[in-house]
This record gives C-alpha cells, sequence and structure tokens, in this order.
C-alpha cells in the first residue's frame, strides 16, 4: 500500500500555507462535497480548469495495441500487417461509423534515435511506417504512439545535438543524474535549462510532421505506485503539453498510470485525459486480457474522481474495454455489458484491447449500440448515488433527463431498487432502457430490478417533481470516540478539518460514532474518506453483522462521498469504523439523511479472516489488495483443524439460500463446507491465480436464525478464502 505523499495537517500554521495545488483541489471537493445533496436540482458542480489543447471535448473512442501485447507475443502485434489490419477491421466491422476512430500503438513501436535525439520507429517491424500511417488516414481514422517522459540514456552519453538550437543534451538533463520517469528509463529533464523546452518541441513537431494524433505519455508520476522514487514528471507533462499546442496540430495527449489526485489541477490543465488506476489486463494473472476483479476495482476507484472530469476538465482514463472478442475477454457477456455500462456512465474514453479481426456478434451489438455511446459522449460523466455491492450512478443531463445505471457486484442474481428521491426527483414519467432500446413507462417513486450475477441496467428516465432535500445530520471526525490506536488529525483538506486514521491493522483500532434518529429504520449514510489504492471499511452498526465497505482512490489527501444504507433504531445507535485485519481508508466524516424507509439489501457479506479460525488458518488471515475487506485467509486444510467457521450467519427464515464464495487457487483444490454441524459438501474449485479473487455460487439450507458455515479439507488443500454473501434465492 501506498502512504499519503502529504500530510496537510502540518499546513494549519500560517508559515506552512497548505500549497496552491492542494487549496485549488480543496476547494472544488468542498463544493462538490456541498452541492452534491442538491445535485440533482443544480446539475454537476465543476471548477475552473481548462484543457489547453481544447481538442478533448468528448472522450475518444478506438483501439490500442497493449492489451493483446500481454497474451501475445509482441512481434505478433506490433507490426505494420496486424495494424493496418485492425485499422481495416475497425472499418468494415462498422465501428468507424459508430465513433471508434483511433488506432493507438503502445509499447514497441519505437526504434533508434535520430541525430537529434528523437525516438523513431522500429524499422523491422513496421518498415513503411509514414504508408501506414497515411493508410489508416485514408481509412478516415487517427494514429498514435507512446512515450515515457526522460531522455534517453544513449541520447544523454552522445550528447546529441538538439534541433534547431546550439544545445545539446547534456545541457538540459537535471543534475545529479535522476532516473527520467517510474519505470526508470532514461535522465530527468530540468525543464529550468535553456533548451528543454525546445527539445521537447523538436520531438513533437517530428511526429506531427508524421501525422501523429495521439500521445500517452506512461509512467507519469507522481503517481505510477511508484511516489517512492520521488519523481515529479509535471514539468513533463507540462512541456509536452506546450508543444503540442505549438504544434498547430491537433493532438490527443493521455496521461498513464494511475496518477496522484493531489495534483489534479496540472493534470486536468495540461491533458485530455488521465488514468485513475493500474492496469486493466490480467498481465500474467490470468491467461485472459483480464478478469472481473479488475473491472470490479474501477468502480471503487471512480468514486473518488467523480467530480473531476468534464468537457473542460479532461476525461477519468478507465484503461481498455476488453469487450468483443469472447473468451478471449475473460469476463462473460454480462460481465462485458456491465463493464461498458461504467465505462459511458463515467464518460470513459472507450478504447477495445481485443482483436478487431475477431469480433463476436455480442461484441458488435454492444459497441454500435448508438444509445449507449450517446452517454458516453454526453459530456455529463455520472456521480455515485449509492455505494456498496448494488451501486447506483446517475448523470444529470440539465433538461429534466437523467441517466441512471444500476449495478448487482455479487454474483447471484440480486433485486436492486433506487428511490428516485434520493436522485432529486419524486417521479419518472418515462424510463427507456438503452440496451434493449424498449420504452418502459412511468415509474412512481422508485424502480427494482432483478439483475443477474455482475450484471447492470441503462436507463434514461425522464424526471417530474422536484424531492425535497431530506433531513442530514452531520458527524465529524471530531465527534467519534477513539479506541486502540485510533488517532484524530488535523487536515485541512477535510470539512470537518479533522480525518480519523489508524482505524484498523487490530480489532482493538476503531471509532465509533454515536448517532440518534427519530424512529427505527433504514436511513442513508454518507461515508467522507479518502485513501490511495484500495482499502476497506468493517462497519459494524449495533452489534449487528458487519458490512463490508470496498474502496479506492487517488489521494489520501482528499475526501470523497459514498453513501451506504443503515438499519438504525429509534433513539441512540452506535457506528462502528474499523478493520481488524487490514487497512481502512482515513475518514473526514459521516451524514445521516432520509426517513427511515429507504432500500436495505436481502444479502449479508460474511470477510474469512473475520470469521473463527483454526489451525493453519488462524496464523494466515492477512493483506490480499484484490480481495473484498482487503484480507484473506491462506493455508486451509491439510488438517482437520485447519478450518474458517462463520459462527453467526443470521437469516431470517428456514429454507434454501444461495451462498457465493469469494476463492482464490492456481489449479485444483477443494472446499469441504458443513452447515450447523451437517455432513460436509465438497465443492470442487479451479483457478488460475492466489493474488486475485474468483467465485462461485452454491445453494445452502439455513434454518431461521443462527447459522455455522463451516469451510475446510480433511486431507488436502483447499483454496484461499476471500469471503461468502448469503442472500435468499432470487430467479433472473
Amino acid at each position: 500500500m501506498r502512504t499519503a505523499t502529504l500530510d496537510l495537517g502540518k499546513y494549519k500554521s500560517a508559515d506552512q500555507p497548505v500549497p496552491n495545488h492542494l487549496l485549488r483541489l480543496r476547494n472544488c471537493r468542498f463544493v462538490a462535497l456541498w452541492v452534491f445533496l442538491l445535485w440533482g436540482l443544480v446539475g454537476a458542480p465543476q471548477c475552473g480548469f481548462a484543457q489547453v489543447n481544447d481538442i478533448g471535448q468528448r472522450p475518444y473512442l478506438g483501439w490500442s495495441t497493449y492489451s493483446e501485447q500481454t497474451i501475445m507475443p509482441s512481434s505478433s502485434v506490433m507490426n505494420e500487417q496486424n495494424i493496418l489490419a485492425q485499422s481495416d477491421a475497425m472499418r468494415w466491422s462498422g465501428l468507424e461509423a459508430h465513433g471508434f476512430r483511433y488506432i493507438n500503438l503502445d509499447a514497441g513501436w519505437s526504434g533508434n534515435s535520430d541525430q537529434y535525439g528523437r525516438t523513431l520507429w522500429n524499422t523491422t517491424a513496421f518498415p513503411y511506417f509514414l504508408d501506414m500511417i497515411q493508410h489508416i488516414h485514408a481509412n478516415g481514422q487517427k494514429v498514435g504512439i507512446y512515450l515515457l517522459p526522460g531522455i534517453g540514456t544513449s541520447v544523454y552519453s552522445q550528447n546529441l545535438p538538439i534541433f534547431g538550437t546550439q544545445y545539446h543534451a547534456q545541457d538540459i538533463v537535471a543534475q545529479p543524474l535522476t532516473v527520467g520517469n517510474g519505470f526508470g528509463y532514461g535522465y530527468k529533464i530540468d525543464f529550468t535549462k535553456p533548451g528543454a523546452q525546445e527539445y521537447i518541441n523538436s520531438i513533437i513537431n517530428l511526429y506531427a510532421s508524421w501525422g501523429i494524433d495521439f500521445i500517452k505519455l506512461d509512467s507519469v508520476t507522481p503517481g505510477s505506485y511508484n511516489d517512492n522514487l520521488k519523481i515529479n514528471n509535471i514539468p513533463d507533462v507540462q512541456a509536452y503539453s506546450k508543444a503540442i499546442a505549438l504544434s498547430g496540430r491537433p493532438i490527443w495527449l493521455t496521461l498513464s498510470w494511475a496518477l496522484d489526485e493531489d495534483y489534479l489541477s496540472d493534470w486536468q490543465q495540461n491533458a485530455n485525459a488521465r488514468r485513475i488506476e493500474g492496469d486493466v489486463e490480467c498481465e500474467g494473472d490470468c491467461p485472459n486480457l483480464t478478469e472481473w476483479q479488475r473491472v470490479l476495482l474501477r468502480f471503487y476507484d471512480l468514486i473518488g474522481w467523480q467530480s473531476a472530469s468534464g468537457p473542460t476538465l479532461g476525461w477519468n482514463d478507465l484503461d481498455s474495454l476488453e469487450v468483443g472478442n469472447g473468451a478471449t475477454d475473460g469476463i462473460t457477456n454480462t460481465e462485458q455489458q456491465t463493464t461498458m455500462t461504467l465505462w459511458a456512465m463515467a464518460n470513459a474514453p472507450l478504447y477495445l484491447g481485443g482483436d478487431l479481426t475477431n469480433l463476436t456478434t455480442y461484441g458488435k451489438q454492444l459497441l454500435t449500440n448508438d444509445e449507449v455511446l450517446a452517454v458516453d459522449q454526453s459530456g455529463h460523466p455520472a456521480r455515485q448515488v449509492t455505494g456498496g455491492f448494488t451501486p447506483v450512478w446517475v448523470s444529470n443531463l440539465g433538461n429534466g433527463s437523467y441517466y441512471v445505471a444500476i449495478f448487482n457486484l455479487n454474483a447471484f442474481p440480486t433485486n436492486v431498487t433506487v428511490d428516485w428521491k434520493d436522485l432529486g426527483f419524486l417521479n419518472a414519467v418515462g424510463t427507456r432502457d438503452l440496451w434493449s432500446h424498449a420504452e418502459l413507462g412511468p415509474f412512481f417513486q422508485s424502480f427494482s430490478s432483478v439483475l443477474p450475477g455482475h450484471g447492470a441496467r441503462l436507463f434514461k428516465v425522464k424526471a417530474v417533481g422536484q424531492a425535497p432535500v431530506p433531513p442530514a445530520q452531520i458527524y465529524g471526525a471530531e465527534t467519534a470516540t477513539l479506541y486502540g490506536g485510533a488517532q484524530l488529525s488535523s487536515c485541512s483538506t477535510c470539512v470537518s478539518g479533522y480525518k480519523l486514521t489508524y482505524l484498523g491493522i487490530g480489532a482493538a483500532n476503531y471509532a465509533i460514532f454515536n448517532v440518534s434518529v427519530p424512529k427505527a429504520g433504514v436511513y442513508r449514510m454518507e461515508v467522507d474518506s479518502m485513501t490511495t489504492g484500495t482499502r476497506s471499511f468493517i462497519i459494524n452498526v449495533n452489534d449487528g453483522p458487519d458490512i463490508t465497505l470496498n474502496l479506492s482512490g487517488g489521494s489520501s489527501n482528499l475526501p470523497f462521498p459514498t453513501t451506504i444504507p443503515v438499519r438504525l433504531n429509534a433513539g441512540m445507535n452506535s457506528i462502528q469504523f474499523g478493520n481488524p485485519t487490514s487497512y481502512p481508508p482515513d475518514m473526514d466524516r459521516i451524514i445521516i439523511s432520509g426517513d427511515g424507509n429507504e432500500p436495505y439489501p436481502a444479502f449479508t457479506v460474511y470477510e474469512a479472516e473475520n470469521a473463527t479460525l483454526s489451525g493453519a488458518a488462524a496464523t494466515s488471515a492477512g493483506f490480499c489488495g484484490n480481495c473484498s475487506g482487503l484480507a484473506a485467509v491462506g493455508n486451509l486444510g491439510g488438517k482437520t483443524q485447519s478450518t474458517v467457521a462463520f459462527d453467526n450467519v443470521v437469516v431470517p427464515s428456514t429454507g434454501t439460500y444461495q451462498m457465493e464464495i469469494d476463492y482464490m487457487t492456481q489449479g485444483q483444490r477443494s472446499f469441504f463446507i458443513s452447515v450447523n454441524g451437517n455432513t460436509a459438501q465438497e465443492v470442487a474449485l479451479n483457478g488460475y491465480s492466489f493474488g486475485t479473487p474468483t467465485s462461485t455460487v452454491i445453494q445452502v439450507p439455513l434454518h431461521a436464525g443462527s447459522n455455522q458455515i463451516e469451510f475446510s479439507n480433511p486431507s488436502n488443500y483447499a483454496p484461499n478464502l476471500d469471503s461468502i454473501i448469503i442472500s435468499p434465492l432470487t430467479n433472473f
């Protein structure tokens, strides 16, 4: 896990003011937080930044080589014949007619440098590179290439001249010599030195003369999970942005990857899009392009960036869209539709990673659905209204119309309900399903639908009536009671002025908010927190079942809101935040709102690491970066006493329930699952990795009240266990 790169608490004194880049972000974020409750009435808040080259008014659509490079020999992807084939396929498949334009070459396109230190193409793979560009342009498309910040070591050692100037490479390199980017490539350029900007200008002018339309600048820091290298590539980004503007050619500039949101204003002002997370590709963790868990991470990560994008702010890049190639994609057809729904609601660039010459019929249907593509191109990126395992995202189009997406992140069919009042209006007089192109008619007060496992639905809603702003109670970090190592720290970017830290890594480290409501019922609880990378709260309300809240983000300094339903008693309630086994985010505050009549999920999540562990399993519970709760249990099986027992699985009535099992294994292994001491059922499973969970769903008989479900393997090793989810049977 990355720690915060900057502790804003130290900027409370007059002689240590908050840095300007964080002040700008804090002011923007405060506006977003306060306006959020009224957003359905006034529209989405925006801050005054601009894309410097003014070409990215809508996110781009296209294709990139990188995904296929991760599962195929690079030589079979990065060559002239394949690129021409992909360009032609984009045209004859019909994708181009629906807006797909960009053919982007990732790492591997380049070869040696010219006499001025400017990278040229790989002449072996691309013997007629400029002719290839002309062919792509003749197809009505655009061409992109891949670059890294810095200057090559050979360019430095040869001290090559800088085109059109009296300067040389060694005149512009930072001293002492420093690596140029998060990948450790080349040397860092000192942009205060004469000739430095001119060097970047010469590079861009050369590529503009070739007809290049897109540049991906990769391994940009701060970010790329390499802040520990203390490399600051913001001057590089500014230099490329300036050079593009000076070139006179409209070149899209995307920054990559997992950028630090503390410097959002720099990314917004100097680029058209920025990657907010690591790679979506498996890259050896599985044999396919991607897997569901890597898509799932975008649901968590996008929340913290949701106020950061728009026509004047640039776009949040969620990485390649791995749809349209069937089994090679690594996600099911249902998951492909869900993935595209999230990307579209985010107004993310849509660039495909699979083979365009081998698109499935289903993939073409997804990618040529103009109603869904219009969501992506709307210029109104969505905000999350409800979080957790059945999130709801909404985009206010400002004319009484809304795009609404509902999701089921569980592996089993789940009913998802959205109350219109939570979106700011009272009733829907028209509801259109954008995937099926069906008019569903009016829905008053709310809408409910059973979604398949990992499924989604996407609507355009015509709204009427202004919902009253619900009563709300704000509980800042300073109102919490702290236990164990939990701490209260000053926080200049927090609405409350404080934040809670060290809320986990031990069962004794937690904070409790005492919350009072006038009547028993289900309320909405907004949690304002901050994190760099994935972290998880384990929340307990009145000693009931734990609630897992998985989150991710790009800043340990900038709070963002997510809202989940909580069931409260009349009078005083205890709400505990912590994580007994792993890392939770830092916390700004909670807000309790609503009238007690909110929808509440019928399923319950049980984390394996917080169950009763015995034998070797008892010492194995620990950090798992891709797991729910950010932890999992290993060393299961091999001995009868090495078990995980969920001792208090509570259901309202006797019957058969569905149980999702989130597990990890490399190869075939089995769980033996016993319910209430009865004969164990063997569940044989297979998988590709001990680092990333996958899911299976089985049925289990439970009786009303408390039940015990035990996982073991008396004679052999079992998979690692992340969590289980119990839910009533729901037919889809």
